[in-house]
Formats: structure tokens, sequence, C-alpha cells
């Protein structure tokens, strides 16, 4: 994956690229702040948004954290809603996810990779990327390497939780049972746990 991405106390600065998918025809602004709301609000519960931070809480945050280490933020970036900052090889550097109905993705300048993969939310994004990182065979591997135009390639590893944020035990068992089931509903548990399984029905 080759992001737009320079040090964290500088990246934000850069203009932001253009939205490279198509609008449908109709679309119902109240869709952007259901999107929006509900990202947020999976977001929050993952412990690993950060909020408004800024640039340099982020980077003294990762700074002694290893390669692939990463967490969401508020952009500083009027223009833009969340950042990712992660450890890269070269230090601590911000990625601005972009936003446009109902879809979310990297911001990138790779002439190679003009389009990055879209998605429903945030979480499905840092998650594609990071179960991609896992897999010898995945697409991403491709991604990964090195940008002419001084893209930098990015490895998502582990969330960095914040200290008064970290997971519930109930959390983590419910991280556990997604990572091995694609299909929570049908598994024999009462109502309430299937309900609290769909809540958040990622596994990172």
């Amino acid at each position: 994956m080759v992001a737009r991405a320079e040090a964290v106390s500088h990246h934000e600065e850069r203009e932001g690229s253009c939205c490279p998918y198509p609008s449908p025809s109709c679309w119902n602004p109240a869709e952007d702040l259901r999107c929006v709301t509900t990202t947020l609000h999976h977001l929050q519960t993952s412990g690993w948004y950060w909020g408004s931070i800024s640039a340099s809480e982020a980077r003294e945050a990762l700074l002694a954290k290893s390669e692939g280490t990463f967490l969401v933020r508020d952009s500083s970036h009027p223009r833009y809603i969340l950042a990712l900052s992660v450890k890269t090889r070269s230090g601590p550097t911000s990625v601005r996810i972009e936003y446009r109905r109902g879809r979310f993705w990297l911001d990138s300048v790779s002439p190679g990779l003009p389009h990055l993969q879209s998605f429903p939310n945030v979480l499905s994004l840092i998650q594609h990327y990071k179960s991609s990182q896992e897999q010898a065979a995945n697409d991403i591997r491709s991604e990964l390497k090195p940008d002419p135009v001084g893209g930098v390639p990015l490895q998502l590893t582990q969330p960095l939780h914040k200290p008064e944020a970290f997971p519930s035990l109930q959390h983590l068992v419910r991280l556990t049972i997604n990572s091995h089931t694609n299909c929570p509903k049908h598994l024999p548990l009462p109502k309430p746990l299937l309900h609290y399984l769909q809540d958040y029905p990622f596994h990172i």
C-alpha cells in the first residue's frame, strides 16, 4: 500500500487528491451523517481511536513503537475527517482518510495506484490492510513496493490503544469470536450476546 504520507508533523499541510470514485446520480445527504456516525461509534469502541490529538502528539505516541503500530485520529485538515497515523521504517507518518458518499479510502499519490480500494467504514478499511499484511499471497504485497514519487510504504500490524481506553475482557472475547467466524449471527448464543457481537462486527 503506497499512500500519500510524510512525517507526521508535516503531512497534513499538503493538498488532498480528488475523489476517484464515481458518484451515484442520486444521493441522500442523510446517508453521510449515518455513515460517519456509525464509523465514529465503531472507532470509539475500538480503543485505538485517539480523537482530536495533534500530529505531534501522534508522533510522540508512536515514536518508540514497532513498525506497523497504528492509530486513528481526527484530521487536522479542515477538508478531512480522519487520519491514519502509523509507525513506518522511516518514522511516524500520517495518511489522510478520504470520504465521499458513503465510502472511505486512503489518500494516494502513487501513479500506479490512483484508485485505492474504498470501504463502507474505516474499520473495514483498516481491517482489510491489516489482514492482507498477514497473507503472503494478498495483493497488498505489491502495493507495498517503494514509490518513485516519494510515497511511503505502509504496514499495519497492531493498533495502539489509548491507555484510558484499553478494551475490556468482554470486547477482547468479541474480537476473538469475530476473527474465527464470518457469520456470528448463526452461532448458538443468546440473542443479547449475538447483538453484542453484531454491534462491532470486526476483529481488530
